[in-house]
């Protein structure tokens, strides 16, 4: 005989689950005490929306499901934040709720909340376990549909009495992962567009990746010379330093890449869904019916087609995808060698930071710095806003699993992601890139570093406003400031109040001492940028797009 709550961390052992982050609450006291007698860590965080970013930083990195925990009411609606962003990144993440008790429910008791309506367009699938003996099977439900095709959240909530139920049931067993491989058939109708080409381009994104995979990849584009690119936010597919490597898709794009790909006759989009920042609002390729020829390959048929109609639909994982695509090679040099060369040049130069700028503090040598001073394995997690633009742009990744920021857009991701990240690598250094808006969304997490030991470094980028909202501001309705100005505290202070390191940064000669004095801090550090703000963007000043120049 097992309570529900012993039944749930009986499922999770099974499915080899190390960690989970939670924020306490009485409404899942029985799971709480369960985990007491697991291997199980539990990180408790200060915020459920920095639980469940926590979490699903985890299922980014890893490709198995991030687990959050939460209580009901406020604790599962702070945690949407971070469910947003599991399912437009399309990372495995399973939130377990707390639930009022089975015998008060549709009486709107004290927080009670419909998960199913509340969740029901964001998650991947939502479950309510009114019966403990039920568990194993439910559970193991929620692994699998988080994990196979497109990869998302599931939400299971657990009313607090079907907790405490002694139950008589099966043991948990292990969800099983599922592959889906193309055919020989999809593999040589590739090869056959391929060889008709002019101008293609290789686009990689998305999820259901692994470092095999990705090596396998980039020495198919390297046999066959095809210029690439990633999508947005996803630069850690491929080294930006492969010959083929031409940069990354969305928010800012390379013009001259972008009008490439306008131009291009032949795109094989490998692993992601291509939306709106990534295709420039739809503009790269145009829905429903791209210029050029497409072939697009995605883990979920349900997927393709739904936006875009391909030349070839391929409905496989990325990974099964590049180990087959990775047995092919050309019958002779490519007609576009010269392009992909060229491409790469342009990226280069694209990349490199600007030395000047304006105010006491130069980005474009700090960016300089981090690039040579930062290990290749280093892991960088930001938010969202301007100030995400100068490691976006500047920072050439090198290694898979070096980024985890989010493709939605969100801010406040930072922070929470760094803690999850060092965790999963105590060994590899974490850098959090943030701004001052950003930062104060979920930087309460910083004390959860603390508590774990995580010590990861924290860039703050502080230039008092709301960066990307100032700069569209000024180009719409310039010199009419309106709810986006900032007061904030000394970062640097609020670090050492922590107890962490703190310095602050006026100079751009000061950036350097500072960073190595918070590596050798042995602690979290933030390192705080006072940053002028008409700095707003790498080559254009807030004066320049309030006058449109």
């Amino acid at each position: 005989m097992r309570t529900g709550g012993q039944l749930i961390v009986d499922c999770l052992e099974a499915n080899g689950v190390e960690r989970i982050y939670s924020v306490p609450g009485e409404s899942y006291l029985a799971v709480l005490d369960a985990l007491h007698d697991s291997k199980i860590a539990n990180i408790v965080c200060r915020q459920e929306g920095g639980a469940a970013m926590m979490a699903d930083c985890e299922g980014r990195l890893t490709g198995r499901p991030g687990i959050c925990f939460v209580t009901r009411g406020p604790g599962a609606t702070n945690a949407s934040a971070g469910i947003h962003i599991s399912r437009q990144d399309s990372n495995p993440v399973i939130l377990f709720v707390g639930q009022v008790a089975r015998g008060n429910l549709e009486r709107e008791a004290f927080q009670e909340v419909d998960y199913k309506a509340f969740y029901g367009s964001i998650a991947k699938w939502v479950v309510e376990i009114d019966d403990a003996a039920r568990i194993p099977e439910l559970v193991t439900r929620a692994f699998s549909v988080a994990t196979s095709g497109r990869p998302g959240p599931v939400v299971v909530a657990l009313p607090e009495d079907m907790l405490t139920d002694k139950v008589e049931t099966v043991s948990p067993l292990p969800f099983v992962p599922v592959e889906s491989a193309p055919g020989e058939a999809e593999i040589a109708a590739t090869i056959s567009l391929l060889e008709k080409a002019q101008r293609p381009f290789v686009i990689l994104g998305g999820t259901r990746w692994t470092e095999k995979a990705v090596n396998a990849m980039c020495g198919a584009l390297e046999r066959w010379n095809l210029p690439v690119g990633c999508s947005f936010r996803r630069q850690a597919l491929c080294d930006q330093f492969h010959s083929s490597y031409a940069g990354d898709l969305g928010v800012g794009i390379n013009p001259k890449l972008g009008d490439y790909i306008k131009s291009a006759d032949l795109i094989l989009l490998v692993g992601c869904r291509f939306g709106e920042m990534p295709s420039s609002d739809y503009s790269l390729l145009k829905s429903p019916y791209p210029d050029q020829q497409l072939v697009h390959v995605y883990p979920d048929p349900h997927e393709l087609g739904r936006v875009y109609r391909p030349t070839v639909a391929i409905a496989a994982t990325p990974a099964a995808f590049a180990h087959a695509f990775a047995a092919t090679a050309p019958k002779a040099t490519p007609v576009w060698a010269n392009r992909t060369a060229q491409l790469h040049e342009d990226y280069l130069a694209w990349s490199t930071p600007p030395v000047d700028g304006p105010g006491p503090v130069k980005m474009g040598p700090i960016m300089a710095f981090l690039e040579e001073n930062l290990p290749e394995d280093a892991i960088i997690a930001n938010g969202a806003g301007n100030f995400a633009v100068w490691m976006h742009r500047y920072h050439r990744s090198r290694r898979f699993n070096t980024q985890a920021a989010p493709t939605s857009g969100s801010m406040g991701y930072g922070m929470p992601a760094g803690v999850a990240a060092k965790l999963m690598n105590p060994d590899r250094e974490v850098i959090v890139w943030a701004g001052d808006g950003d930062f104060l969304m979920h930087g309460q997490e910083f004390a959860t570093a603390l508590q774990y030991g995580a010590n990861v470094i924290v860039v703050i980028l502080n230039n008092g406003i709301y960066g990307t909202i100032r700069m569209h501001q000024e180009r719409e309705y310039p010199g009419r400031v309106s709810g986006t100005s900032l007061v904030n505290p000394d970062f640097a202070a609020l670090a050492r109040a922590y107890g962490g390191h703190g310095e602050a940064v006026e100079t751009t000669a000061e950036f350097a001492p500072a960073f190595e004095r918070a590596r050798a801090s042995g602690r979290p550090s933030i390192v705080e940028i006072r940053l002028d703000p008409e700095a707003i963007t790498p080559t254009r000043t807030l004066s320049d797009i309030r006058e449109k120049r």
